[in-house]
């Protein structure tokens, strides 16, 4: 989905997420100070900031585990830019955190948005084929392969079964009493897999986190923020043990002693 805003669409800039005057601050048509803090979690406040509207209990639920799910992995890559930046400079915090948000792309992080449009085109097609959900998929899964597109949210390089975190947030998603419908579109994604990619796929969190999210009120637009919420969490820890614990340099010093040189050597002087 492109962006709406285009060079010289807008004149005046606009907002419907808060405002404040001398006296108050309103977020999404509440009193922040009143019926805000205090009140209400965060997992619901960043609902409510997303969508303007607080979620049910069971979106809430389902957002809430999804955040709980994605918000640390160990040395992965961000964290190992957070911590190494951290070394660098430990008097900028935030420099650190955004070293290891600015990883989050189409591999790392970003894979919950993309594996979302495609569980929403699945979605799409499966209408226009009377409810035959099995065809639709083959075709979307198809169409992307034959497009060169990897199939986003499956396979992993430890969990070769399905990715521990899928069973606990579809549970969540039944528990929570939510739609299950992109749960269904996943599962026959994975059941499709095989037949067009030629390897058994299973799926991963960055296509359950989708596969439970768009069954809430939470927007297909807003997908890749979970993620990054949820690793802010996980970073602002790993700075908090690196700042006792270091280990940013010795992750450089550990790069340094795996590097192999593959450069021309420098030409011998003539005496």
């Amino acid at each position: 989905m492109s962006s709406i805003n285009k060079i010289g669409k807008s004149t005046v800039p606009r907002t419907a997420i808060s405002t404040s005057d001398e006296h108050s601050i309103t977020v999404r048509g509440e009193d922040l100070c009143h019926d805000l803090i205090g009140h209400i979690s965060f997992t619901d406040y960043f609902s409510l900031l997303v969508t303007g509207v607080r979620p049910t209990r069971g979106d809430a639920m389902v957002l809430d585990a999804t955040l709980v799910a994605i918000a640390d992995h160990g040395m992965v890559p961000s964290v190992q830019a957070a911590r190494m930046t951290y070394a660098a400079a430990p008097d900028a915090l935030q420099g650190a955190v955004a070293a290891g948000i600015l990883g989050c792309g189409s591999v790392i992080l970003g894979a919950s948005e993309t594996a979302g449009r495609l569980f929403s085109e699945v979605d799409e097609v499966t209408k226009k084929k009377n409810g035959d959900l099995r065809t639709a998929a083959l075709e979307v899964v198809r169409r992307w392969r034959s497009a060169g597109q990897p199939i986003p949210g499956y396979g992993h390089s430890l969990h070769k079964e399905r990715d521990p975190r899928v069973a606990a947030l579809f549970e969540t998603a039944k528990r929570a009493g939510t739609s299950l419908r992109f749960v269904q579109i996943a599962e026959t994604i994975e059941q499709v897999i095989p037949e067009v990619v030629g390897k058994d796929l299973r799926l991963n969190v960055s296509a359950a986190i989708p596969a439970v999210l768009l069954g809430t009120n939470f927007p297909l637009v807003g997908l890749r923020g979970v993620p990054i919420l949820a690793r802010t969490a996980g970073l602002i820890a790993h700075l908090c043990e690196e700042a006792v614990k270091p280990s940013g340099f010795a992750l450089s010093y550990q790069a340094t002693r795996e590097l192999v040189f593959e450069g021309q050597p420098p030409k011998a002087r003539q005496p």
